[in-house]
């Protein structure tokens, strides 16, 4: 046998072992999927409101948070919306801008139709975080008090990002409405902390990409960590750990009760060494699909946590009212 034969002998074993490994890891994590779902009881949702809660919405594989604490509101990302400003096929993609303000008008109006957010948290600068913002701050009965929004700056962004992506325009319209509502836009984000309700908010990953750097929006993306007598939920935005930061955010943020996963439970967020530290015990992703086998297998096969989707339930009340009588609702129906 030629040695060129037996290097590709070689080469096929390989291939055919690391398919053979995926595959078993692909099961196991289904297994442990379907055992671990059943940990929690959800409600089918009854139509109550008020109290302390935390709201992700149904809005395909985007994020819209809404935050709830003693008759006050607050956003963290509104969502994917239908802008195509310059016209790419891989942004022909469905909005929910008009879900989220449907959304908003069912539980959070007044007695008088008006809606109040303290705040809202815009965790990056791609339309599936912000792309809704422009259309929910430019209804008539919507009034902001604040925004926390990094600053975006396109020269220290990846080419191909800026070639392929409409950042520059959606971080745009945001500032632009919430600039229109005579808001008070923060952009300097280290070290923020402050109460809203009953919760204690953080804000991590504030730090700007340093001048002459190239990265992936994502890699700017803040992460949330809400808290309430020692009940903790981190929502990752997008967070990632291509540039170390979810290695540096986890020793901050320690133990969790619910981790909202990174990136909607794509490869490269939510790793091992992230989840471990940690340690949820359940998880929400923010998107229909399965999440990657590599963030399986950190969250539910190591740390024994079920993933919940919003896109399987139709949306995700979480309600710590009673951080001792935590309630699950889900088929969010408006």
């Amino acid at each position: 046998m030629t040695k060129g034969k037996k290097a590709l002998i070689a080469v096929i074993s390989v291939i055919m072992a690391l398919v053979l490994i995926g595959c078993f890891v692909t099961v196991v994590c289904g297994i442990f999927d379907m055992t671990l779902s059943e940990k929690y009881d959800f409600i089918e949702y009854d139509g109550s409101k008020g109290g302390d809660r935390i709201h992700f919405l149904n809005v395909g594989n985007s994020d819209a948070i809404l935050l709830e604490s003693k008759g006050r509101f607050a956003l963290v990302d509104c969502g994917e919306d239908t802008d195509n400003p310059r016209g790419f096929e891989n942004l022909e993609l469905e909005g929910y801008e008009d879900f989220v303000v449907d959304y908003l008008n069912e539980f959070c109006a007044d007695e008088d139709g008006e809606i109040y957010l303290d705040f809202i948290i815009g965790t990056h600068a791609h339309s599936d975080h912000l792309g809704g913002f422009d259309t929910v701050l430019s209804q008539d009965n919507v009034h902001l008090g604040r925004a926390y929004l990094k600053r975006y700056h396109e020269d220290r962004i990846k080419k191909s990002e800026v070639e392929n992506w409409d950042n520059l325009e959606v971080y745009n319209q945001t500032v632009d409405a919430i600039n229109a509502q005579g808001a008070e836009l923060i952009q300097d984000l280290e070290d923020v902390s402050f109460t809203f309700g009953n919760y204690k908010i953080t804000i991590y990953n504030g730090q700007e990409a340093e001048e002459g750097e190239k990265v992936g929006e994502n890699e700017n993306s803040l992460a949330v960590l809400v808290e309430k007598d020692g009940y903790k939920v981190m929502l990752s935005g997008d967070l990632n750990n291509f540039d170390g930061d979810e290695d540096r955010v986890a020793p901050l943020v320690g133990k969790v009760n619910v981790l909202k996963l990174g990136h909607h439970g794509y490869m490269g967020s939510s790793t091992l060494g992230y989840v471990n530290t940690l340690k949820p015990d359940l998880a929400v992703q923010t998107c229909g699909d399965p999440a990657n086998y590599s963030v399986k297998f950190s969250v539910t096969i190591i740390n024994r946590a079920p993933i919940y989707s919003t896109g399987k339930l139709n949306g995700i009340i979480l309600d710590i009212t009673d951080v001792e009588d935590v309630k699950l609702y889900k088929n969010i129906v408006i």
